[in-house]
Protein backbone atom coordinates (compact mmCIF):
# COMPACT_ATOMS: atom_id res chain seq x y z
CA UNK A 1 0.00 0.00 0.00
CA UNK A 2 1.04 3.52 -0.43
CA UNK A 3 3.18 4.64 2.29
CA UNK A 4 1.96 8.57 2.34
CA UNK A 5 -1.70 7.23 2.50
CA UNK A 6 -0.95 4.83 5.27
CA UNK A 7 0.77 7.81 7.18
CA UNK A 8 -2.66 9.49 6.54
CA UNK A 9 -5.14 7.22 7.75
CA UNK A 10 -3.24 6.34 10.18
CA UNK A 11 -3.00 10.41 12.05
CA UNK A 12 -6.88 10.27 11.30
CA UNK A 13 -7.69 7.61 13.10
CA UNK A 14 -5.27 8.90 15.90
CA UNK A 15 -6.78 12.06 16.15
CA UNK A 16 -10.30 11.08 15.27
CA UNK A 17 -10.00 8.22 17.86
CA UNK A 18 -11.34 5.31 16.13
CA UNK A 19 -11.74 3.75 12.03
CA UNK A 20 -15.17 4.53 11.57
CA UNK A 21 -14.64 8.31 12.42
CA UNK A 22 -11.55 8.29 9.91
CA UNK A 23 -13.21 6.46 7.59
CA UNK A 24 -15.82 8.97 7.20
CA UNK A 25 -13.56 12.13 7.28
CA UNK A 26 -11.50 10.23 4.34
CA UNK A 27 -14.45 9.01 3.08
CA UNK A 28 -12.88 5.40 2.95
CA UNK A 29 -14.35 2.10 4.29
CA UNK A 30 -13.64 0.79 7.55
CA UNK A 31 -11.82 -1.77 6.25
CA UNK A 32 -9.48 0.12 4.07
CA UNK A 33 -9.13 1.84 6.99
CA UNK A 34 -7.77 -1.23 9.02
CA UNK A 35 -5.51 -2.30 5.83
CA UNK A 36 -3.78 0.53 5.79
CA UNK A 37 -3.23 0.32 9.72
CA UNK A 38 -2.42 -2.79 9.40
CA UNK A 39 0.01 -2.64 6.46
CA UNK A 40 2.25 0.28 8.73
CA UNK A 41 2.27 -2.29 11.50
CA UNK A 42 3.44 -5.02 9.34
CA UNK A 43 6.15 -2.80 7.77
CA UNK A 44 7.11 -1.83 11.08
CA UNK A 45 7.21 -5.13 12.82
CA UNK A 46 5.60 -3.10 16.32
CA UNK A 47 2.17 -2.61 17.28
CA UNK A 48 1.04 1.50 17.25
CA UNK A 49 -2.53 1.12 18.08
CA UNK A 50 -4.60 -0.76 20.88
CA UNK A 51 -7.78 -1.62 19.83
CA UNK A 52 -10.71 -2.61 22.00
CA UNK A 53 -14.48 -2.61 21.03
CA UNK A 54 -14.99 0.38 22.04
CA UNK A 55 -11.72 2.71 21.52
CA UNK A 56 -8.39 3.06 20.18
CA UNK A 57 -5.68 3.72 21.89
CA UNK A 58 -1.75 4.67 20.96
CA UNK A 59 0.71 2.54 22.06
CA UNK A 60 4.29 3.78 23.77
CA UNK A 61 5.74 3.63 20.03
CA UNK A 62 2.47 4.37 18.04
CA UNK A 63 2.66 8.15 20.00
CA UNK A 64 6.11 8.42 19.09
CA UNK A 65 5.57 7.80 15.75
CA UNK A 66 2.32 9.55 15.03
CA UNK A 67 4.56 12.80 16.58
CA UNK A 68 7.15 11.99 13.94
CA UNK A 69 5.30 11.18 11.13
CA UNK A 70 2.26 14.10 11.68
CA UNK A 71 5.67 16.70 11.64
CA UNK A 72 6.67 14.63 7.91
CA UNK A 73 2.82 15.34 7.01
CA UNK A 74 2.92 19.16 8.24
CA UNK A 75 6.57 19.95 6.31
CA UNK A 76 4.72 17.89 2.97
CA UNK A 77 1.47 20.20 3.22
CA UNK A 78 3.07 23.10 3.73
CA UNK A 79 5.33 22.40 0.60
CA UNK A 80 2.36 21.99 -0.97
CA UNK A 81 0.95 25.20 -0.09
CA UNK A 82 4.14 27.25 -0.73
CA UNK A 83 3.35 25.69 -4.35
CA UNK A 84 0.58 27.12 -4.12
CA UNK A 85 0.83 30.59 -3.30
CA UNK A 86 3.29 31.38 -5.82
CA UNK A 87 0.62 31.67 -7.85
CA UNK A 88 -1.76 33.07 -5.89
CA UNK A 89 -2.24 37.14 -4.55
CA UNK A 90 -2.18 37.34 -0.80
CA UNK A 91 -5.22 39.37 0.21
CA UNK A 92 -7.69 39.43 2.97
CA UNK A 93 -7.53 40.25 6.54
CA UNK A 94 -4.10 39.22 8.38
CA UNK A 95 -4.53 38.84 12.30
CA UNK A 96 -1.41 39.07 14.48
CA UNK A 97 -0.39 38.72 17.22
CA UNK A 98 3.24 40.00 19.29
CA UNK A 99 5.00 41.17 21.86
CA UNK A 100 4.68 44.25 22.44
CA UNK A 101 9.00 45.18 22.26
CA UNK A 102 8.88 43.77 18.94
CA UNK A 103 6.31 46.47 17.53
CA UNK A 104 8.92 48.95 17.00
CA UNK A 105 10.71 45.92 14.19
CA UNK A 106 7.17 45.15 12.97
CA UNK A 107 6.29 48.35 12.07
CA UNK A 108 8.19 49.00 8.92
CA UNK A 109 7.48 45.43 7.85
CA UNK A 110 4.00 45.75 8.26
CA UNK A 111 3.77 49.41 6.16
CA UNK A 112 6.11 47.48 3.19
CA UNK A 113 3.84 44.42 3.04
CA UNK A 114 0.55 46.60 2.46
CA UNK A 115 2.64 48.74 -0.25
CA UNK A 116 3.25 45.80 -1.81
CA UNK A 117 0.33 43.77 -1.22
CA UNK A 118 -2.80 46.38 -1.59
CA UNK A 119 -5.31 43.61 -1.07
CA UNK A 120 -4.41 42.65 2.36
CA UNK A 121 -5.41 44.46 5.69
CA UNK A 122 -4.03 43.94 8.83
CA UNK A 123 -5.17 43.83 12.67
CA UNK A 124 -1.95 43.74 14.88
CA UNK A 125 -2.69 42.88 18.41
CA UNK A 126 0.86 43.48 21.02
CA UNK A 127 1.00 41.65 24.46
CA UNK A 128 2.96 39.77 26.55
CA UNK A 129 1.85 36.14 27.46
CA UNK A 130 1.60 33.40 24.89
CA UNK A 131 -2.40 32.96 23.50
CA UNK A 132 -4.66 30.32 22.17
CA UNK A 133 -4.30 31.37 18.44
CA UNK A 134 -6.64 29.15 16.92
CA UNK A 135 -9.38 30.12 19.68
CA UNK A 136 -8.72 33.46 19.20
CA UNK A 137 -8.75 33.55 15.33
CA UNK A 138 -5.04 35.15 14.69
CA UNK A 139 -3.12 34.17 11.55
CA UNK A 140 0.44 34.38 13.54
CA UNK A 141 2.05 34.93 16.10
CA UNK A 142 5.79 36.83 16.69
CA UNK A 143 7.16 35.92 19.67
CA UNK A 144 10.63 36.51 21.57
CA UNK A 145 9.90 32.80 22.63
CA UNK A 146 9.00 29.75 22.07
CA UNK A 147 5.72 28.37 22.65
CA UNK A 148 4.88 25.39 25.19
CA UNK A 149 1.75 24.23 22.76
CA UNK A 150 3.83 21.66 20.66
CA UNK A 151 0.68 21.05 17.88
CA UNK A 152 1.97 25.01 16.74
CA UNK A 153 4.45 25.23 14.05
CA UNK A 154 7.26 27.17 15.09
CA UNK A 155 9.91 29.17 12.60
CA UNK A 156 12.38 30.63 13.77
CA UNK A 157 12.93 34.68 12.76
CA UNK A 158 16.54 35.75 14.26
CA UNK A 159 18.06 34.54 17.69
CA UNK A 160 18.64 36.80 20.42
CA UNK A 161 20.86 37.16 23.87
CA UNK A 162 19.52 39.26 26.88
CA UNK A 163 22.01 41.99 28.14
CA UNK A 164 22.75 42.85 31.69
CA UNK A 165 22.71 46.36 31.92
CA UNK A 166 21.94 49.67 33.87
CA UNK A 167 22.55 53.29 33.54
CA UNK A 168 25.60 55.48 34.67
CA UNK A 169 24.01 57.13 37.32
CA UNK A 170 23.05 53.44 39.13
CA UNK A 171 26.99 53.07 38.87
CA UNK A 172 27.77 56.17 40.74
CA UNK A 173 25.90 54.66 43.56
CA UNK A 174 26.66 51.38 43.24
CA UNK A 175 29.92 49.22 42.71
CA UNK A 176 29.45 47.41 39.27
CA UNK A 177 28.95 43.42 39.62
CA UNK A 178 32.23 41.41 38.35
CA UNK A 179 30.68 37.73 38.02
CA UNK A 180 26.89 37.10 37.96
CA UNK A 181 26.92 36.03 41.73
CA UNK A 182 27.07 39.78 42.35
CA UNK A 183 24.35 40.37 41.13
CA UNK A 184 22.62 39.12 44.22
CA UNK A 185 23.61 42.09 46.13
CA UNK A 186 21.69 44.55 43.32
CA UNK A 187 17.89 45.73 43.11
CA UNK A 188 17.70 43.63 40.08
CA UNK A 189 14.30 44.66 38.20
CA UNK A 190 12.48 41.56 36.30
CA UNK A 191 10.04 40.95 33.60
CA UNK A 192 7.18 38.72 34.77
CA UNK A 193 7.46 36.17 31.70
CA UNK A 194 11.08 35.47 31.96
CA UNK A 195 11.08 32.18 31.39
CA UNK A 196 13.34 31.07 34.56
CA UNK A 197 11.69 32.84 36.74
CA UNK A 198 13.64 35.25 39.20
CA UNK A 199 16.75 32.83 38.85
CA UNK A 200 18.42 34.90 36.53
CA UNK A 201 20.55 32.30 33.84
CA UNK A 202 24.02 32.81 32.37
CA UNK A 203 26.57 30.09 30.72
CA UNK A 204 30.29 29.24 32.70
CA UNK A 205 33.43 28.50 30.54
CA UNK A 206 32.47 25.17 30.19
CA UNK A 207 29.14 25.65 29.09
CA UNK A 208 27.93 24.96 32.43
CA UNK A 209 24.29 26.36 33.68
CA UNK A 210 24.76 29.80 36.00
CA UNK A 211 21.46 29.88 38.07
CA UNK A 212 21.85 33.24 40.22
CA UNK A 213 18.18 33.93 42.35
CA UNK A 214 18.23 37.82 42.44
CA UNK A 215 15.95 39.91 44.01
CA UNK A 216 14.50 43.95 43.58
CA UNK A 217 12.13 45.85 44.05
CA UNK A 218 10.02 45.75 40.56
CA UNK A 219 8.18 42.95 38.88
CA UNK A 220 6.76 43.91 35.51
CA UNK A 221 5.16 42.33 32.38
CA UNK A 222 6.08 46.05 30.72
CA UNK A 223 9.41 45.44 29.13
CA UNK A 224 9.29 49.33 28.54
CA UNK A 225 8.43 50.09 32.41
CA UNK A 226 11.51 48.12 33.17
CA UNK A 227 13.73 50.15 30.47
CA UNK A 228 12.52 53.50 31.87
CA UNK A 229 13.09 52.49 35.44
CA UNK A 230 16.59 51.63 34.67
CA UNK A 231 17.41 54.40 32.53
CA UNK A 232 16.48 56.29 35.23
CA UNK A 233 19.27 54.78 37.58
CA UNK A 234 16.64 52.68 39.81
CA UNK A 235 18.48 49.15 39.30
CA UNK A 236 19.94 46.19 37.13
CA UNK A 237 17.78 44.75 34.22
CA UNK A 238 18.20 41.73 32.22
CA UNK A 239 17.05 42.97 28.91
CA UNK A 240 16.40 41.68 25.63
CA UNK A 241 19.13 42.93 23.46
CA UNK A 242 16.33 44.08 20.70
CA UNK A 243 14.85 46.60 23.27
CA UNK A 244 17.91 48.53 24.89
CA UNK A 245 20.78 48.13 22.00
CA UNK A 246 20.02 51.97 20.97
CA UNK A 247 19.98 52.93 24.46
CA UNK A 248 23.68 50.95 24.81
CA UNK A 249 25.21 51.97 21.89
CA UNK A 250 24.33 55.80 22.81
CA UNK A 251 25.76 55.68 26.18
CA UNK A 252 22.44 56.02 27.97
CA UNK A 253 22.64 52.42 29.55
CA UNK A 254 26.05 50.54 30.40
CA UNK A 255 26.32 46.90 29.65
CA UNK A 256 27.75 44.67 32.38
CA UNK A 257 29.42 41.34 32.96
CA UNK A 258 30.77 41.67 28.74
CA UNK A 259 32.40 38.30 29.09
CA UNK A 260 29.66 36.12 30.62
CA UNK A 261 27.92 34.21 27.93
CA UNK A 262 23.80 33.96 28.20
CA UNK A 263 21.28 31.80 26.53
CA UNK A 264 20.51 32.16 23.56
CA UNK A 265 16.76 32.66 22.74
CA UNK A 266 14.95 33.22 19.47
CA UNK A 267 12.29 35.60 17.77
CA UNK A 268 9.45 33.07 16.09
CA UNK A 269 6.73 32.69 13.83
CA UNK A 270 4.07 31.16 15.15
CA UNK A 271 0.98 29.46 13.91
CA UNK A 272 -1.51 26.84 13.49
CA UNK A 273 -0.17 23.53 11.56
CA UNK A 274 -4.27 22.52 11.15
CA UNK A 275 -4.86 25.89 9.03
CA UNK A 276 -4.04 26.05 5.83
CA UNK A 277 -1.07 28.14 5.17
CA UNK A 278 -2.34 31.12 2.79
CA UNK A 279 -0.29 33.26 0.87
CA UNK A 280 -0.93 36.41 2.91
CA UNK A 281 0.93 34.48 6.26
CA UNK A 282 3.14 33.05 3.94
CA UNK A 283 4.14 35.76 2.21
CA UNK A 284 4.31 38.20 4.95
CA UNK A 285 6.70 35.15 7.25
CA UNK A 286 8.71 35.56 4.55
CA UNK A 287 9.76 39.13 4.30
CA UNK A 288 9.86 39.25 8.41
CA UNK A 289 12.42 36.48 7.69
CA UNK A 290 14.37 38.82 5.28
CA UNK A 291 14.24 42.06 7.06
CA UNK A 292 15.42 40.36 10.76
CA UNK A 293 18.34 39.43 8.79
CA UNK A 294 19.67 43.37 9.59
CA UNK A 295 19.03 43.35 13.31
CA UNK A 296 20.86 39.94 13.68
CA UNK A 297 24.16 41.25 14.74
CA UNK A 298 22.81 43.57 17.60
CA UNK A 299 20.11 41.14 18.99
CA UNK A 300 22.57 38.23 19.27
CA UNK A 301 25.31 39.95 20.19
CA UNK A 302 28.65 38.42 20.47
CA UNK A 303 29.13 37.38 24.41
CA UNK A 304 32.27 35.99 25.49
CA UNK A 305 33.66 32.25 24.85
Amino acid sequence: MDRLTSLTVFGQVVECGGFSAAGRRLNMSVTMVSNHIQSLEDRLGVRLLNRTTRKVSLTEIGQAYYERSRQILIDLDEADRVAHALQSTPRGLLKLYATSTLVRFLSPVIGEFLTANPAVSVDLTAGEPMIDLIELGFDLAIMAATPPDSSLVVRKLTPWRHIVCCSPAYLEANPAPEQPADLINHNCLRYAYYPFGRDWRFEGPQRQSITVPVTGNTVSTSGELLRTLVLSGKGIMLAPSFLVGDDVEAGRLIRLLPNVRLPELAINAIYPHRHHLSSKVRSFIDLLAERFTVHRKWMNPADGA
